[in-house]
């Protein structure tokens, strides 16, 4: 992205010149200056933002209209902070009520989002209220100098960097702040600085990037080292505070081992000076060392309606610094001061200083390496994390309106699980998926491609390359191999982290148990003759060296929604000029995650039986409108063969739908994808989305499984009797088998909060009828009991089925059943739950709910610990960890007798071995004597997980009710 800027000053002088330059222009005939104006703007492709800054240089404004001319095609597609309007070249733009009155040296800064093809000139000439502006100054560049502790380091360590930056003959807009050339932080006021945080070994650069207001850059450099520690550390509980306004809070500062001798501390306040920190000095002891001293934060009171943040960094001659974050919690507005915002801030200090993050900054799956669920490893990740992050650090900007956090959340997300160009080189060449059938089993794999089956065209392709002047798919792969445990690297490089990878590829009986995991990117420098492609599809002819990605739409969706909610909360404060850049790539995403709306062949949708026998789509027949399982695109690896694929997928889950981020890409001008039809696809499956929960709802009110285009992966025959959904087949558990998929509880309330998002935004009366009947039934199997005591629907079993869907006329459903089997507490569920609940009382009133809603979240705070909040799971299914194929069963992991292969460690892949055998690394993690005990016959191991997805849900729960019930 290139920033560029250029200054307009108003100048009206009674006598003498303005000197631009060196060059003397005439004076105008007037008594003084009038205004200053700063036009600044981020150009990307054929997009832009402007901020524009109007000072008020003469005598008081009650009312400004500010004017100027585009010199090439530019429009304004939408603005803030001023009523925007375009009428050919010529731009207006009105004050706002609340920004009119601009004193003597007063300023206020509007912006607006457009579109341009080929350059974007700019403009020559502004006005404000008729006054014409006259010459240009040449701005001079800004100065910055970074400052780093002197150290030692020592790993995990957190190391505050600290800015000073001045601009001779302007302002300063924002400081950045960068670790091994990736953006991480953005610091818009004074004093600027950014705490890294549990560093590693190794080696680091950072850098201090600091602009003016007219986009000038200045850039300072330092660079550190990190150690592994050799002795007692510094340890914070909780290590992040919110502080009230007004108020105090505390914390306990101890030692991890006991010193040598007494250890004298200092605690130094650096950021928001309304905060402060008593004692300013500390003695830890030879006898206080695990008990340590309490530390108190306070906040003053002020007027303002901003809550800063403060480090507080302990330090002591010969050991680690340690940063501790404090967030004042505001009191001027409503919902500013309560409980459950200051929850929030101590749940989002514990995410962000606890091991959830990797050194890159990539989100883990869980703080704990030894976990198998839908990654096969703790440090892989998922585009879900992700998701759940953006919308973490939109909550936290709401709280704060501190917005740099969510835009380098988006930052990271894109350079390290969007696959660039780089990684999808030959994503713009012609070509089409050939046809292969899904079968139940993995036992019936590879699966042979079938050119003669014909396949539908991509009624996308050419609108997107169109749009955006790249074949390149803009959505995130699904899952990343962070630490680069398995040793795949990039395209087989061995050593590149984090590295794509997959694993689900055989039908629905595949569990997580049974995969085989495999570079996204194979090159044959692992596994068998033909790296890992042979174990899933025949070809007739050897198989090529390809790359391949899976987009998981669920993922894609969220990160709309925490866009959509960034931009609200942005706006509402003044600074959606500080998202809007972030937002302009949500609504990318937005118009490439259309690819989830298609059969996976781009056959016709409706009746559609026998892969030979069905027809064919054109155009958008071939959509189904829904957000379906997956949308997945490839191409060859070897750029002179030049071919590329892209499918959607026929199997929809009710998971998986968000009528919420349908809603926001069709109504937030914002939000709106620039594709031609993007807008009016959006629109329609909003309301086939709302169809099909009605569809699916249960007699007692939870919603049942989904729908396919493609029976059993194959087009085939459906049982007689089958319901319909547009001519579509309702399938009880879509997708997977092992477990069934419509059996996790959790999979409702992730689904049901975006139709109560819905509905308290926009009072959607569809939205209403379904919160109306399932809010009542969850509550009826929920219990909440003292302490830590709660317990929450877990399996579900179903029984009956729907009637086949008719829009005019919808049936009851009485003959479709749901029973919860079991109970649990599940931290993360309960977190998405109470947040259900919440949105759908914000806006009914409805007071069982967010009584039951506030009781979980406080059975949620007594659950909490030093990382998060968590309880024990007892872990049977990890019996199957050494689990070889079973033919009687189906379970085990299956490999096709004389195919050979290895991993990159060297773990053989063979017929007769098992999930532990191609993982061997396991064997070597802290908890695996854990499971080994219980492989020997022992009991079921328990642990206590923290999964950064349900971290965040939790940490947002507590900032939805603080922010709808500020009076608790």
């Amino acid at each position: 992205m290139k920033l560029w800027a250029r200054r307009r000053r108003v100048a009206m002088l009674a006598a003498g010149a303005l000197v631009v330059g060196g060059v003397a222009l005439p004076a105008a005939a007037q008594a003084a200056p009038a205004c200053d104006v700063v036009y600044a703007t981020s150009d990307w492709n054929n997009g832009f933002t402007a901020n524009v800054t109007i000072k008020n240089l003469g005598d008081a404004m009650n009312g400004w209209t500010l004017r100027f001319a585009f010199p090439s095609d530019q429009r304004v597609t939408n603005g803030w902070s001023a009523r925007w309007s375009q009428t050919g070249n010529q731009v207006t733009a009105v004050n706002e009520a609340w920004n009119g009155s601009l004193a003597t040296g007063a300023e206020t800064t509007i912006g607006f989002q457009g579109t341009h093809s080929g350059t974007n000139p700019k403009p020559t000439s502004f006005s404000v209220n008729g006054v014409t502006c006259g010459g240009v100054v040449n701005p001079q560049p800004p100065t910055v100098s970074l400052s780093v502790p002197a150290g030692p380091f020592e790993a995990p360590a957190d190391v505050p960097l600290t800015a000073t930056a001045s601009d001779p003959d302007g302002t300063i807009g924002k400081v950045e702040f960068y670790r091994n050339g990736l953006l991480v932080n953005t610091d818009t006021t004074a004093p600027y600085g950014y705490t890294l945080e549990d560093l590693p070994a190794g080696s680091y650069t950072v850098q201090a990037k600091a602009y003016d207001n007219a986009n000038l850059t200045a850039i300072d450099e330092k660079s550190f080292t990190v150690s592994q520690a050799t002795g007692p550390q510094f340890v914070a509980t909780p290590s992040a505070v919110g502080v009230p306004e007004g108020g105090t809070a505390t914390v306990n500062l101890k030692l991890s081992a006991a010193p040598s001798a007494n250890v004298p501390v200092t605690l130094t306040r650096t950021g928001d000076t309304d905060v402060t920190v008593s004692p300013a000095t500390a003695t830890l002891t030879t006898a206080n060392w695990n008990t340590g001293v309490t530390l108190t934060l306070a906040a003053a009171e002020d007027s303002d309606t901003a809550g800063g943040s403060a480090t507080v960094t302990a330090t002591a001659t010969g050991f680690a610094p340690l940063a501790i974050t404090a967030t004042e919690i505001d009191n001027d507005t409503p919902g500013g001061d309560n409980v459950y915002t200051a929850r929030f801030l101590e749940q989002y200090g514990k995410i962000k200083n606890s091991g959830y993050f990797s050194p890159e900054g990539v989100p883990y799956h869980s703080i704990e390496t030894l976990i198998v669920e839908a990654p096969d490893h703790g440090h892989e990740t998922t585009s879900e994390a992700f998701s759940f992050w953006l919308w973490l650090e939109a909550q936290y900007g709401r709280v704060t309106q501190n917005w740099a956090p969510f835009n380098n959340a988006w930052t990271v997300m894109e350079q390290y699980i969007i696959p660039s160009h780089a990684d999808q080189p030959t994503a713009g060449s012609a070509g089409t998926a050939q046809y292969a059938s899904e079968f139940d089993l993995p036992s019936q794999y590879p699966s042979q491609l079938q050119p003669n089956v014909s396949v539908g065209q991509d009624p996308l392709r050419s609108e997107l390359q169109s749009t955006y002047g790249t074949g390149d798919i803009y959505g995130m792969h699904w899952l990343l191999d962070v630490d680069n445990v398995y040793g795949y690297g990039r395209c087989g490089d061995g050593t590149t982290r984090p590295a794509y990878i997959n694993t689900f590829q055989r039908g629905p009986q595949e569990s997580v148990w049974e995969t085989v995991p495999q570079p996204s990117c194979d090159t044959f420098a692992h596994g068998g003759q033909y790296g890992y492609l042979d174990l899933f599809v025949k070809e007739q002819n050897a198989p090529a060296k390809q790359w391949k990605y899976t987009n998981a739409p669920d993922a894609d969706a969220r990160a709309v929604q925490a866009a959509y909610w960034a931009l609200t909360w942005a706006k509402a404060q003044g600074k959606a000029a500080d998202v809007a850049a972030t937002v302009a790539k949500a609504a990318k995403m937005g118009d490439y995650l259309r690819y989830a709306m298609f059969d996976k062949y781009f056959k016709k949708i409706g009746n559609c039986v026998g892969a030979t026998t069905c027809p064919a789509g054109t155009g958008k027949d071939s959509a189904h409108y829904l957000m379906s399982w997956y949308y997945a695109w490839g191409g060859a690896y070897e750029q002179n063969q030049n071919w590329s694929w892209r499918i959607g997928s026929s199997h929809n889950h009710f998971g998986y739908q968000n009528p919420f981020a349908a809603w926001a890409l069709t109504n937030v001008n914002e939000l709106k994808p620039k594709s031609p039809t993007a807008v009016a696809d959006w629109t329609k499956s909003l309301e086939r989305q709302l169809e099909f929960y009605t569809w699916l709802q249960s007699a007692e009110g939870g919603i049942a499984g989904g729908a396919t285009n493609s029976w059993q992966g194959a087009y085939a025959q459906p049982p007689a009797g089958t319901p319909t959904f547009y001519g579509m087949f309702y399938d009880e558990k879509p997708v997977y088998h092992d477990p069934p998929s419509n059996q996790w509880f959790g999979m409702q309330v992730w689904s049901m909060h975006r139709i109560a998002e819905l509905y308290q935004q926009t009072g959607n009366a569809k939205a209403k009828a379904l919160l109306d009947k399932w809010v009542p039934w969850a509550i009826a199997n929920t219990t909440i009991g003292t302490g830590k005591d709660f317990q929450v629907p877990s399996e579900l079993t179903w029984t009956g089925k729907p009637e086949t869907w008719n829009p005019t006329s919808p049936a009851a459903n009485t003959n479709l059943h749901v029973t919860v089997k079991s109970k649990s507490q599940d931290v993360g569920v309960a977190g998405a739950y109470a947040r259900t609940l919440i949105a759908y009382a914000a806006k009914s009133g409805n007071v069982a709910a967010k009584n039951t809603a506030k009781g979980l979240l406080d059975a949620l705070y007594a659950n909490s610990d030093a990382k998060g909040v968590s309880a024990p799971e007892t872990r049977g299914d990890y019996a199957r960890f050494d689990d070889v194929y079973n033919a009687s069963t189906g379970q085990g992991l299956y490999v096709p007798s004389g195919w050979t292969g290895t991993m990159p460690n060297g773990d053989v892949i063979a017929s007769g071995k098992s999930f532990l055998d191609i993982r061997s690394f396991y064997k070597n993690d802290p908890d695996w004597p854990k499971v080994k005990a219980h492989l020997d016959g022992g009991p079921a191991p328990t642990f206590n997980y923290h999964r950064f997805w349900a971290q965040a849900d939790v940490a947002m729960a507590y900032a939805d009710y603080g922010n709808f019930f500020p009076n608790g």
